[in-house]
């Protein structure tokens, strides 16, 4: 089977092709990536050796390189993690939003109409459903609960959904979507909660918290999630929509303690910041239809994954030193050179 994974030089992306490239030997990837600011092409370097996988640099919304890619390749399936992701971006600059992750996905569904695929599967997330209260613990995001977006990502995303959906319906595309909570792993963009909080750390620096730090979200690691993704894509039904989360709430302030304890810092570098705009109150997956249709189920809990994610930073810091002085930049163009 041939694979087109887009955005697979970002954090989900590039752990997907990892594990999909090893559990599956015979079958092939192709990596689509524009390798903007949050691509970061060092994330899949060491893919280059694999006999089953190739990386193309292009852009999504760009229709006579898509055209010309499923021409060449006949892709089986594909798979689209590529998207602008920050919450805090999209209130900035909105438009981007829009292109990639609506346009974007438009030229993708309408090359899997024009040249056929066994499957189209889109990864979206929890926040298309809006928040839930922090006083009510008993209530979870189902599959049939109705749009109910927040931010302009959270709407972008949304958008792509009902797209997604209207293709199905309207051209029989066969399509799947997973929507998961918030994800943490190695190689995540250090402009989320995680890699901020074990970046600014590390440097002894002031760990900016939003509000009081009382929003709760679902965390689940990007492995779970990945296996999550490879289950719906080859056995989930045609036209369905996929939670997979964590089952691991924690308040951000909970988060922020929990990385600082472990990497012996004092909870003194906290500091509570301007709460962001609409910010969303708590996420909360209800996955039952992934675990008892698909068999999925969690290999991570919180305090295991949370552990290893932070000595992997630790272990890792010149990978946080390439992005901050932007040598990340670089690296692809670098290894066209060798």
């Amino acid at each position: 089977m041939k694979f087109l994974v887009t955005g697979g030089a970002g954090f989900i992306g590039s752990n997907f092709l990892y594990y999909m490239t090893e559990k599956y030997p015979n079958d092939y990837f192709v990596c689509l990536d524009a390798l903007t600011y949050a691509g970061n092409y060092n994330n899949i370097k060491a893919l280059e050796k694999k006999a089953n996988y190739k990386f193309v640099h292009g852009d999504i919304t760009n229709k006579s390189l898509v055209d010309k890619l499923f021409v060449e390749e006949k892709f089986d399936y594909v798979i689209n993690f590529a998207a602008e992701s920050h919450v805090d971006n999209s209130i900035k600059n909105p438009g981007i939003f829009l292109t990639t992750n609506i346009i974007g996905v438009q030229t993708l569904l309408d090359a899997c109409r024009t040249y056929g695929i066994k499957r189209y599967h889109q990864v979206s997330t929890d926040e298309v459903y809006g928040d839930l209260p922090l006083d009510r613990p008993d209530l979870l995001f189902e599959e049939t609960n109705p749009i109910k977006a927040s931010s302009p990502y959270s709407a972008s995303k949304a958008s792509a959904d009902l797209l997604v959906l209207a293709y199905a319906r309207t051209f029989k595309l066969p399509i799947t979507i997973s929507r998961c909570s918030n994800n943490y792993g190695p190689y995540q963009f250090p402009e989320k909660l995680i890699p901020v909080v074990i970046s600014k750390a590390l440097n002894n620096e002031s760990v900016p918290v939003y509000g009081k730090g009382e929003n709760v979200r679902d965390w689940i690691h990007v492995h779970d999630h990945n296996v999550g993704v490879d289950l719906i894509v080859r056995n989930g039904r045609d036209g369905e929509v996929y939670n997979l989360g964590g089952h691991s709430e924690r308040t951000n302030l909970d988060v922020v303690k929990t990385i600082l304890k472990q990497m012996g810092k004092s909870e003194e570098l906290i500091s509570f910041v301007q709460d962001r705009p609409g910010h969303d109150l708590r996420y909360a997956i209800n996955s039952h239809k992934a675990e008892e249709e698909l068999g999925w189920k969690l290999t991570y809990n919180f305090e295991d994954g949370i552990r290893d994610t932070v000595n992997w930073y630790l272990e890792n810091q010149e990978w946080i030193s390439n992005i901050k002085s932007g040598e990340y930049q670089k690296a692809y163009h670098l290894s066209r050179k060798r």
